[in-house]
């Protein structure tokens, strides 16, 4: 099974060798590495034409944003799965890949996903918030329940079939892209029940209500944009159940 890792990066010089070096490490030998580049102008080109042909794609470009950035890598992909990893976050270990694939081999599944660590950005051993996806059942999206989309990984047909990341979302796009997959089409389920991903804190931030709103609406959205019907309290407790991850303890994990 070949694995298509995509990272997307604009001026990621301070982290990105992390990133690199955290794919690269995996004992998962199979690996499809593309990394698309905003166009830096902080060094961050330089590092990653270091590694050669251990990158498999590289492009570097002026694009419409995140979400179109990574449209741009599952396009380049050609594995059978298709994973996405942000310049600033890495895998926890080096048999993640190797254990993904595992499982799915193991369940035959569409997707698969597993927990998250998100770290204080500079100190990866201070822990800021644990979410620890759990298992899915039918509809779970109705009860404000989502996967951690970076530790989403779904085969490439879903993509081909179901289409890329919506660019006229912005911090929703992710969470619409899974609700279609998963709510809408169906798409069967794996859980990987460990921590995958360690994610350094920042990017878009739902953490003030002015933008917890804006989220709501865009999660409201996503749902009409797919024909879909929630419940009246799904918008409310997708964030509520973000409480949690606050307060949470994950097992104990050693971070490389």
């Amino acid at each position: 099974m070949k694995v298509s890792i995509i990272t997307v990066v604009f001026n990621g010089a301070e982290f990105v060798r992390d990133c690199i070096e955290s794919v690269l490490s995996q004992t998962y030998t199979d690996i499809e590495y593309i990394i698309v580049d905003g166009k830096s102008t902080d060094g961050t080109v330089a590092i990653v034409q270091s590694y050669g042909t251990r990158i498999a794609r590289f492009i570097s470009e002026p694009d419409k944003g995140l979400y179109d950035a990574m449209n741009k890598g599952i396009q380049l992909a050609t594995g059978d799965v298709i994973g996405l990893l942000n310049a600033d976050d890495f895998y926890r270990h080096d048999r993640v890949i190797e254990n993904m694939v595992a499982t799915f081999e193991r369940t035959d599944s569409d997707a698969v996903y597993g927990d998250m660590l998100y770290v204080d950005r500079t100190d990866t051993k201070k822990l800021k918030r644990y979410w620890r996806s759990g298992w899915y059942s039918e509809n779970a999206f109705l009860w404000g329940w989502m996967p951690g989309h970076l530790s989403f990984f779904a085969k490439r047909w879903m993509y081909l079939q179901y289409g890329l990341f919506r660019l006229d979302m912005k911090s929703a796009a992710d969470y619409e892209l899974m609700l279609r997959f998963i709510h809408k089409h169906k798409a069967k389920l794996a859980y990987m029940d460990e921590v995958t991903i360690v994610m350094r804190v920042g990017g878009i931030s739902n953490s003030s209500l002015q933008n917890r709103l804006r989220a709501n609406r865009e999660d409201q959205l996503a749902w009409q944009l797919n024909d879909l019907k929630p419940y009246m309290f799904t918008f409310w407790l997708k964030p509520l159940r973000k409480i949690k991850q606050y307060i949470t303890k994950p097992p104990e994990v050693h971070i490389k």
